[in-house]
């Protein structure tokens, strides 16, 4: 049963038919290498099917697509994500193992371009034409068993061999938004030739080069971790006019701690808030990161809060290229820790609600594994604009109260129903009796 469309008002450049549109141009601009003759179904077809499964959060949305084609003849793959021939999942996985990665990379780059066309990113910019860009290294396969050329591999006491995939993920946000944006990731892989490893502080330099690349017109302030605040790093980010801020902790830099403390004059600020904790920050401008010579000089700030009862709650301090002083101090220290959402507003959101990042769909030769990473990605990233943008999206979500209860009516919906349009399945949702009445209407 097909319903009838509903009239909802959306962001045209930001809606779901926008973005699927745009996203179909890019998958249809992939060189195909197969042989025509042995094409039974498109780059597009595949690379959307895939796209719709995360989408979804349903791995197993395309053989139920397929049978429900079967009995009706179209399905929601086809009226949502114009896909024409659904393919199987073993032609599916094959196909998607040879396709670059690489080839996605635009796709981020166009959506990042639609929201600061269109004003969105600009209450996300910590200062003016600064965007925050958080960065970190995360893991979505490990197996002892299964693993290609491109794994990282470790081997352990005992002799045994974990091998595992991993990336390199910066993803755009702001202390004061709940939506993190994501942008290309950096694969952690080897693929270079190398005997020596791939690792995160590679792939950073790697990363920054691609984001500045992307976006040349665009600040960044790039916060990290403290794996990042030594100075071949520092300085690969310099090069690449990006600004950063690392975290710098007293075990990494016992020379930098202990010649401030050696400095009477450092700066500090203190204020008492109205829930009686003590914020108290100190910093200090021009200082070398550490004891050797030719030591680059960075900015250093420390935070710590105190509860009501005088106990430190929380403590940090970090390095910066940017002038530390009483007008940006505060900010900074937000800035700062604001980089525990790309752990648990991205990563955790991936790995534990709904999107089955590490989910195995079958590890490849190639590109399989972090293709499926890409198109999770992807589907994540169209729900944090939905988020963001969407007034539908908004009221489903308000309607329904979570995230995982929604995507089961949506999913159970369309196991159902056929829809002519994302919007229309919002609809349904949003005023099912409305569709009731219609049905009774036409059995009168």
């Amino acid at each position: 049963m097909t319903i009838l469309a509903s009239l909802t008002k959306q962001k045209k450049h930001l809606s779901f038919t926008a973005l699927i549109d745009s996203m179909t141009s890019f998958f249809n601009n992939i060189k195909d290498e197969r042989q025509p003759a042995k094409c039974d179904y498109s780059l597009h077809d595949v690379l959307m099917s895939a796209f719709s499964c995360m989408y979804f959060q349903d791995p197993s949305l395309a053989e139920f697509q397929k049978r429900l084609q079967e009995e009706q003849h179209i399905n929601n793959l086809a009226t949502l994500f114009g896909v024409k021939n659904i393919p199987k999942n073993t032609q599916l996985r094959d196909i998607l193992d040879e396709i670059p990665p690489e080839k996605l990379a635009p796709i981020f780059k166009d959506f990042f371009n639609r929201l600061r066309r269109h004003k969105h990113l600009e209450d996300y910019a910590i200062f003016p034409n600064t965007l925050l860009c958080a960065i970190d290294g995360t893991q979505y396969h490990r197996s002892k068993d299964i693993h290609c050329e491109q794994c990282l591999h470790k081997e352990h006491k005992t002799a045994e061999i974990t091998y595992s995939h991993a990336v390199l993920q910066g993803a755009i946000m702001h202390p004061d938004k709940k939506q993190v944006l994501p942008v290309m990731p950096e694969a952690i892989a080897n693929t270079d030739g190398s005997d020596k490893q791939d690792c995160e502080s590679k792939a950073a330099k790697r990363f920054i080069k691609n984001l500045r690349q992307d976006h040349p017109r665009q600040g960044f302030l790039i916060v990290g971790d403290g794996l990042m605040s030594h100075q071949p790093m520092i300085e690969s980010f310099i090069n690449e006019g990006a600004h950063f801020l690392f975290v710098a902790k007293p075990g990494d830099h016992k020379y930098r701690f202990e010649s401030l403390d050696g400095f009477p004059e450092l700066a500090s600020y203190q204020f008492v808030d109205e829930k009686g904790r003590t914020h108290y920050y100190r910093w200090k401008n021009k200082v070398p990161l550490h004891g050797g010579e030719n030591a680059i000089k960075v900015n250093f700030f420390e935070y710590i809060l105190k509860n009501e009862d005088g106990k430190i709650t929380y403590r940090n301090s970090w390095v910066t290229d940017i002038n530390m002083s009483r007008h940006n101090i505060v900010e900074m220290a937000r800035a700062g820790r604001c980089r525990w959402k790309i752990e648990n507003e991205c990563f955790n959101t991936l790995k534990n609600q709904g999107y089955y990042i590490t989910h195995n769909y079958g590890h490849g030769k190639k590109h399989l594994s972090y293709n499926m990473y890409l198109l999770t990605l992807l589907a994540f990233y169209f729900h944090q604009i939905f988020e963001l943008t969407d007034g539908a999206y908004q009221a489903c979500r308000k309607k329904l109260g979570s995230k995982k209860y929604m995507w089961e009516v949506f999913r159970g919906s369309i196991r159902l129903l056929i829809f002519e349009s994302w919007e229309q399945l919002m609809d349904f949702v949003l005023h099912r009796e409305k569709y009731e009445e219609i049905t009774l209407a036409k059995r009168a």
